[in-house]
């Protein structure tokens, strides 16, 4: 079983998006073994880009070597549904744990990017780090339910 663990600056503060996220990760737990991390993220009242690298650094302590990085940005290669569970059946026969990095208000530093094995992106558009926590855990479910030839994606 694949190890996933999702690692995202900041806490989930909104009730309905903890309860979505814990929901999926209860679904979840037939597919993959996982793990959420929450980073603090640092205070947007100083300089952005040093809350950015502060941010980074605690990212990076918390990645293992040998860890399969994925940094998840709007700017990165976009993928479908169905690429997802590809991806995720392709990951599984690496053996490596996968490590999915959501950054916070301030995006991710360059030290994140360039550590990374790869960066995707769900969509163009962005979307609050909070809002998309929850997207991340619906399409790594629906990306499983598509792998396995399950009923829900129609």
């Amino acid at each position: 079983m694949l190890h996933v663990t999702v690692l995202a600056v900041g806490k989930v503060k909104e009730k309905f998006l903890r309860e979505g996220i814990a929901e999926y990760a209860k679904r979840l737990r037939s597919y993959v073994r996982l793990k959420i991390i929450e980073l603090p993220d640092e205070a947007l009242r100083q300089d952005q880009k040093k809350a950015k690298e502060t941010e980074g650094e605690k990212i990076l302590k918390e990645v293992k070597d040998g860890a399969y990085m994925v940094v998840l940005d709007p700017k990165g290669k976009q993928i479908s549904s169905e690429e997802l569970g590809q991806w995720f059946g392709a990951r599984e026969m690496s053996g490596q744990e996968v490590v999915l990095v959501i950054g916070g208000a301030s995006g991710l530093a360059d030290k994140v990017k360039n550590r990374a094995d790869e960066a995707l992106s769900f969509s163009r558009l962005t979307f609050p780090h909070q809002l998309f926590r929850l997207i991340l855990m619906e399409q790594m479910y629906r990306a499983y339910k598509i792998l396995r030839g399950e009923p829900y994606h129609l």
